[in-house]
């Protein structure tokens, strides 16, 4: 079956484009014009003008990267290369996927990095074309960069200004891959850290092999393994780190993460004023998008929490659960419950380097979140049919396509249907459980 795709317009101020004059550049990345938003964001000087040039580079050589392509694909590639943009009240972000949806990367420009005026937050698109790109690279830190986020008013409103639009195809697994990477960053836990030092050998002397690899520290270095050691991480089709040397050039240290459970990894990589992060699928051949990590939290909802995180969201860096569960009296329990449905939703992000969930809004038509998971649509359908029998607490008996599946909930949901006993919970629940789990929080039965 040939992937689907949903049909989508960017509207640009014109296009992003690096200003070349004696002695600085002016770096402009123009963002989508979004009826009734911001037109700019942000204006300021890159303090270190080679190294945020560098680390965008790597931003969109992930984009152009490919790990795997599915035999499906192989007649049509469809390609998204406009990275999405958050400005934040701490740090700009740029957060993107390569093309087979498997590896995920996000730059983030701390306070440090950007010695300038936030004129309003927000998330959106920008355009990153090809002049750009070659306009990235030949920054230099011997002259002044000016960067500008979003388009100057007064200029869409001359003669001069013109809006752009490009039209794309926009894959229903790239807009779920967005909702799943938030998911496993958030069951993540760090593992080891490392210096850049050791990060730059490892990518000097890494190989290509087959299937997974792991990683450990071994003293100042890092060490590839061919099986499983203590302490060490699995990293499927390891060769997808070579995207990181240019992070790695500017890198003080890199902390590594590991959801166990699933075998996805994630690299962060720290520099004095930014930071690149790297997520990783636990294949090349599993793009996140179809992996589940986000169904439960879309089949459960926010519960009762959900009003009050909603409108506890300003656009932070850093979103503190403590916090709203103080002022809005909820458990944090609770407030944990509805921040994963944020995430599943498109409504945050989550950041491994501080551990917590940060605000941006997807800048897309994020009801289709719900309407392309076809796991949540059936185990609806399965609700609505009257199709789930609770017998006893935590179990039930679903009815599917003329068979009768047991599940138990629980710490380890488990169903005897045959996807589970292909996948486990290594890919999320299956519909059945799904079915039971959204019957049981709304106290049917």
């Amino acid at each position: 079956m040939a992937a689907t795709a949903l049909s989508y317009t960017y509207r640009y101020a014109g296009a992003s484009e690096v200003e070349a004059a004696p002695g600085s550049s002016q770096l402009r990345l123009a963002t989508q014009v979004l009826d009734g938003g911001p037109r700019l964001f942000l204006r300021g000087r890159l303090v270190s003008p080679k190294r945020s040039g560098e680390l965008l580079l790597a931003l969109m050589e992930v984009v152009d990267a490919r790990f795997h392509i599915p035999g499906a694909m192989l007649s049509r590639i469809l390609r998204l290369a406009d990275p999405v943009v958050t400005c934040g009240t701490e740090r700009l972000r740029f957060e993107a996927f390569s093309q087979c949806c498997g590896a995920y990367a996000r730059v983030d420009l701390l306070e440090e990095a950007v010695d300038g005026e936030l004129v309003n937050p927000g998330t959106t698109n920008v355009d990153f074309n090809s002049p750009m790109r070659a306009g990235l690279a030949r920054l230099s830190d011997s002259s002044p960069a000016l960067l500008t986020v979003g388009a100057d008013r007064v200029e869409l409103e001359s003669s001069r200004a013109q809006v752009v639009e490009r039209k794309v195809k926009l894959p229903e697994r790239w807009l779920r891959g967005f909702v799943e990477v938030q998911a496993f960053q958030a069951r993540m836990q760090p593992v080891f850290t490392a210096t850049g030092g050791a990060l730059r050998r490892l990518l000097q002397e890494l190989r290509s092999p087959k299937g997974t690899s792991f990683v450990s520290p071994a003293g100042p270095a890092i060490r590839v393994h061919s099986s499983a050691q203590p302490g060490a991480v699995a990293v499927g089709g390891i060769e997808r780190l070579k995207v990181l040397g240019r992070a790695a050039r500017h890198a003080d240290r890199v902390e590594v993460f590991a959801d166990e459970a699933t075998g996805a990894s994630a690299w962060s990589v720290y520099t004095p004023d930014s930071r690149f992060h790297y997520v990783l699928s636990p294949e090349p051949s599993r793009g996140f998008s179809g992996e589940g990590q986000a169904l439960e939290a879309l089949a459960l909802g926010g519960g009762g929490a959900m009003g009050a995180v909603r409108s506890a969201l300003r656009w932070q860096s850093r979103i503190d659960p403590a916090g709203i569960s103080e002022a809005s009296m909820h458990s944090r329990e609770e407030v944990n419950r509805a921040l994963a449905a944020c995430a599943a939703s498109g409504l945050v992000g989550f950041d491994l380097a501080d551990r917590a969930f940060f605000h941006r809004e997807l800048p897309f038509d994020l009801s289709l979140i719900d309407k392309h998971q076809s796991r949540l649509v059936n185990a609806r359908k399965l609700t609505e049919d009257e199709a789930v029998e609770l017998d006893a607490v935590d179990q039930a008996w679903v009815t599917s396509g003329g068979n009768r599946y047991r599940v138990w909930l629980g710490p380890a949901p488990r169903c005897t249907c045959p996807w589970v006993a292909k996948h486990g919970s290594s890919r999320g629940p299956c519909k059945h459980i799904l079915a039971v789990m959204a019957i049981q929080s709304k106290g049917e039965g």
